[in-house]
């Protein structure tokens, strides 16, 4: 085969073209090679001169292989080869190759390509006593998914604060032995807080769980903590523990609220609010003693006692949940009945876990549920208790021990209760699920100052006139002498319609129409012009 085209008495012969040679003879007295051209529909004789320049290829007959199986065939190594699939005419494959090794006390694997022109001794006979130490994190180990148990040694402790405060905490430094015994199960957790104390404290909970727990009415600060606990199908009531005004609401359906009314929270809605703007509102039917009598009239008795009322989402009032449920749950029955969070008081402790610390709190606040494979460690120098480790939280490095794990018979306790320190726990209130959740909704704007000061003057003027109308019943009766007489007008005519009299003004009536005789009048008469 001709890698250029060939022009020939005959015809031209194109490139990369097979070409049978037949025999060298003669042709017109010039030495050939006696050539077969097969077009596929005919072949074709053709005479090349010797002198014909090339180059030329020799094409082997042989199958089609593969690239796999022309790399496997060490006779085919150095030689030419063609593919129609690929745009050069020839190829010849030579495979570059790396080599995978470790490094004594380094984690990751070296790669080395076969390129790389170094020299490479090797002293396998002289180094049989040489333990190649290959270093692994703990997310290795959970994602190689085993064999376990596997026996390990811990050489690094990531840097930073801790994050549990159980005992075992301390144990975790270098050249400390674990055994790790599998991926703990089930994966999800549950972050509760203690209730009834000044200082929360916060643990992390695991599903294995044994306890029992009952639970307690929540408390609920606005209404739309409400609404995140209202699931279908379930009656919700609660209790009014702080007095609602409603001001500045002008919808009549958004009613006031005194501290011990009792609701029961139907479903969400949207109402005309303040400023005539749509406001998501919670509807809620207030609830009576009455309507809770056994024997009460259906329907119409219970409609005169029930109204329905609506509640802004932003309500700032307390509620707290009427409860009646003395059932003792297990963990798992218990998130999956009733929504998070949840209020609870663990009544039996963990059988498997002695140290279980949830009994001596008053109540527990199971908040969320997070869903994180842990690894089931024990330490070598207390293989009878085991506890679980996050490894993305806590992603020791450690190195694979030879020495089998001494395991004690039968299954072993894990410590299913973790207590948390603060600064981890809003760490873990930081992760993509919490911050998934819709922020509660804002109140409606306040009114500016000047608003304020006239809502002021006018509740104030409101006031002053409820206190007179109070006091006016309360007001002392009219005198009855001090009251002024009418002077007359023409001076001249002062004194004489009082003859014998002293100078003075002369009333034209008596001051008083409770006079008993004459004496009493002149007393008065005299004393009248020295007040004036």
């Amino acid at each position: 085969m001709s890698t250029y085209k060939i022009a020939t008495k005959a015809r031209v012969v194109p490139e990369k073209q097979p070409l049978k040679l037949v025999a060298v003879e003669m042709d017109l007295g010039t030495c050939c090679a006696r050539c077969v051209l097969d077009t596929g529909a005919q072949q074709v004789l053709l005479h090349l001169p010797l002198s014909q320049k090339g180059p030329f290829w020799e094409l082997e007959p042989g199958t089609h292989r593969t690239l796999l199986q022309v790399l496997q065939d060490p006779a085919l190594r150095d030689r030419l080869l063609t593919c129609p699939a690929l745009p050069w005419c020839s190829q010849r494959l030579r495979p570059e190759y790396k080599i995978e090794a470790i490094m004594h006390m380094r984690r990751s694997v070296v790669k080395i390509p076969s390129t790389l022109e170094v020299d490479v001794e090797d002293v396998t006979a002289s180094s049989q006593h040489i333990h190649f130490i290959q270093p692994m994190l703990l997310s290795e180990v959970l994602a190689r998914g085993g064999p376990f148990p596997l026996p390990t040694e811990i050489l690094e402790v990531p840097d930073g604060p801790p994050i549990f405060l159980s005992p075992w905490v301390g144990s975790l430094k270098k050249g400390q032995r674990l055994c790790i015994h599998g991926v703990a199960s089930p994966p999800w957790r549950l972050l509760a807080s203690t209730k009834g104390r000044k200082m929360p404290r916060h643990f992390m909970i695991s599903g294995a769980y044994q306890g029992k727990l009952r639970r307690r009415p929540r408390e609920f600060p606005t209404a739309y903590d409400l609404l995140g606990a209202l699931q279908p199908g379930q009656s919700l009531r609660v209790v009014a523990t702080k007095d609602y005004e409603g001001e500045g609401l002008e919808n009549p359906g958004f009613t006031s609220l005194a501290m011990g009314d009792r609701l029961e929270v139907l479903w969400s809605d949207q109402a005309l609010g303040a400023e005539d703007r749509d406001t998501d509102v919670l509807v809620c039917q207030r609830l009576s003693d009455e309507a809770e009598k056994e024997g009460e009239e259906e329907c119409g008795g219970e409609a005169e006692h029930q109204e329905q009322i609506m509640l802004p989402l932003h309500t700032a009032g307390g509620f707290v949940e009427e409860l009646s449920d003395g059932r003792r749950y297990s963990l798992q029955d218990l998130t999956v009945q009733f929504s998070l969070p949840c209020e609870v008081k663990v009544m039996v402790k963990d059988t498997n876990h002695p140290a279980d610390p949830l009994t001596s709190f008053p109540g527990l606040r199971l908040e969320e549920k997070i869903v994180e494979p842990f690894l089931v460690v024990s330490l070598d120098s207390k293989p009878g208790m085991c506890f679980e480790i996050p490894p993305r939280w806590l992603d020791l490095t450690v190195a694979e021990e030879e020495e089998p794990p001494s395991q004690p018979p039968g299954s072993l306790p894990v410590a299913t209760v973790e207590e948390l320190t603060e600064a981890f726990y809003y760490r873990l209130r930081k992760l993509p699920t919490f911050e998934s959740q819709a922020p509660p909704p804002r109140p409606p704007k306040s009114k500016g100052l000047s608003g304020q000061k006239k809502q002021g003057s006018k509740e104030k003027g409101v006031k002053s006139s409820q206190i007179l109308k109070l006091q006016e019943p309360f007001l002392l009766p009219k005198p009855k002498v001090q009251t002024w007489p009418k002077t007359t007008e023409d001076i001249s005519n002062l004194y004489s319609q009082t003859p014998g009299r002293k100078k003075g003004l002369t009333p034209t009536k008596p001051i008083t129409q409770d006079l008993d005789n004459e004496h009493d009048y002149e007393e008065i008469v005299e004393k009248f012009p020295k007040t004036l």
